[in-house]
């Protein structure tokens, strides 16, 4: 089933944990944003106040967007007193839909608010065309599927039901448990995974223990003279016999963290059958993924639309692999989930670049930008724009206290500094289209030094995804790249290095950017020179091409 894709478009919907993430995720995209209150959501941690709130979803009608406010609190006694004012101030904020996962929540709201479009929260656990006709018969306009909905039953889902919108998340990190139905956080650290204060339990590493019937507790320890004597085994009591073999090494083991959800290589599938609401999960994530993932997301499907046949992911994966990430899978989209949509070995988020700074203010002659993480002299910063695809560089070999004019050769990010850019340094750059194209809110970002084993996570990460997207086993080179990784964690090495000569005052990363003495001054890119002089202005070389001029980054 495929969907007339001149009339019918796919709303990209952001998540919102405060107000200007909300304008972030909007400026640099999304058609819809998800917010709420922490009394009232499934978010605790939630930012917004109710003015925040209320300021947050006429941002949005400005722009021509929609915001979506979440109710969807499993209710207890105690919570019911408060629905009614809830209700009264939804009224007046008027949102484009209220989400809801309790029945008895939702009749309540259906009764007493019948003009406020309900939508059905992924915490109902919706994953067949059977319980989106129950939800249709209680009047519901939407109704979020369940993480664990595979594609076919996405496909045949469409098909039987084609009268109501029907969401799919698309991005973002993955639950063990099912559709976020868990336990694991209540008991181990009395924290309600299912009123929003999960404590991502899947997420710690888990070490296994000895206790002697003295009740006293040892390690255990398995050395190299021990190590062959003895292996831990694990039997399900349905299959006997069946003996699986419990793995840990001195990190411990996790065993239940899963990588990130990202189906933007199969996105296409999702547009042409006409997925109403392609939804990113993070409301608790930094600003710059806000800002970053509504942009690669943007992009995509705006190409999409532009030429269907010619689709490649390819660029917008590269887009999100700027942001931190756990490794990315497909999760359920083919039905089961494989080995490689688990992580055993590693469970931080880690990213190639970080967020430099936010543009907060543009002037006659200068951008005021708030920095985020640490810049050092010969930093170069990519402008990420929220209107244009293009980016800009510029290396800095300095940098301006906005407040007192002195130069510094150090801004941490910690300290909230406020540097100015003068748009005197962009010697390749039309002065009247730089302001246009990175507004107040504008993003910048760095590339990210990382350690030894970051990069072997790294490296690690893409071939899981490769062999996923695929449906292919590589044992032998799963095991080889598993084996780097395990290694250079055994390392215990703190040095960091960056993937290009994009720090310091050293190297040259051969892209040409604006103020990079070294580039514009050395004989050595005097070839790269003429053929950036050809090009328009700010185009740069692509890695291809510093690869074949053999520049030194």
């Amino acid at each position: 089933m495929s969907f007339d894709l001149t009339t019918h478009r796919s709303e990209l919907l952001m998540p919102a944990g405060n107000l200007r993430k909300l304008k972030m995720a909007i400026l640099y995209g999304a058609d819809a944003v998800y917010l709420g209150t922490p009394d009232m959501s499934l978010r605790t941690k939630s930012e917004f106040s109710l003015e925040e709130v209320i300021e947050g979803v006429q941002f949005c009608h400005d722009h021509g967007r929609r915001a979506y406010l979440t109710l969807n609190l499993f209710s207890h006694n105690k919570d019911i007193p408060k629905l009614d004012e809830y209700i009264d101030t939804v009224r007046k904020v008027q949102p484009d839909g209220l989400i809801i996962a309790d029945p008895g929540v939702f009749q309540y709201v259906r009764q007493r608010a019948p003009e406020l479009p309900l939508h059905i929260s992924t915490q109902a656990n919706i994953c067949s065309w059977l319980s989106v006709d129950f939800w249709i018969a209680q009047g519901a306009e939407l109704v979020v599927l369940a993480r664990e909905v595979s594609y076919p039953e996405l496909v045949e889902i469409r098909e039987k039901c084609p009268d109501i919108k029907l969401e799919a998340f698309v991005h973002g990190a993955m639950c063990m448990t099912y559709s976020g139905r868990c336990l694991l956080s209540n008991f181990m650290a009395e924290r309600g995974a299912n009123q929003g204060n999960c404590a991502n339990s899947c997420r710690w590493n888990y070490g296994l223990k000895l206790r002697l019937k003295d009740g006293t507790r040892e390690e255990i320890r398995i050395t190299e003279e021990n190590a062959d004597l003895f292996e831990f085994l694990l039997e399900e009591g349905c299959r006997p016999g069946e003996l699986m073999p419990i793995e840990e090494d001195d990190r411990g083991s996790y065993i239940l963290n899963s990588r990130d959800l990202c189906i933007m290589p199969k996105l296409d599938e999702y547009l042409k059958i006409g997925v109403d609401s392609l939804k990113v999960e993070g409301r608790g994530k930094s600003e710059y993924y806000a800002a970053i993932v509504a942009r690669a997301y943007r992009m995509a499907i705006d190409d999409y639309y532009a030429d269907p046949e010619n689709w490649d992911p390819k660029p917008y994966m590269r887009e999100l692999e700027s942001v931190g990430n756990r490794g990315y899978t497909l999760a359920f989209h083919e039905g089961r989930l494989t080995n490689y949509s688990h992580d055993y070995e590693h469970t931080a988020a880690i990213a190639q670049w970080e967020y430099a700074g936010v543009v907060t203010e543009v002037t006659e002659d200068a951008f005021l930008v708030e920095v985020k993480n640490k810049l050092t002299a010969g930093e170069v910063l990519e402008f990420v724009s929220p209107i244009a695809r293009d980016t800009v560089l510029l290396r800095m070999y300095e940098f301006e206290n906005a407040e007192n004019g002195k130069m510094l050769d150090t801004v941490h990010g910690s300290t909230k500094t406020k540097i100015r850019i003068p748009f005197a340094l962009f010697d390749h750059e039309d002065l009247d289209e730089l302001r246009a194209r990175f507004p107040t809110f504008t993003v910048l970002r760095k590339e990210r030094a990382l350690t030894e084993e970051h990069w072997a996570r790294v490296r690690f990460d893409k071939l899981t995804q490769g062999l996923e997207l695929k449906g292919q086993r590589n044992d032998k080179a799963y095991e080889k790249r598993r084996d780097a990784l395990i290694e250079e964690i055994g390392k215990d090495d703190n040095a960091r290095r960056f993937k290009t000569n994009r720090v310091g005052v050293d190297g040259c990363c051969g892209k040409g950017c604006n103020g990079c003495l070294i580039f514009w001054q050395d004989e050595q890119y005097a070839k790269a020179r003429e053929v950036l002089l050809r090009r328009k202005q700010g185009e740069q070389l692509s890695r291809a091409e510093a690869s074949e001029l053999k520049l030194p980054g």
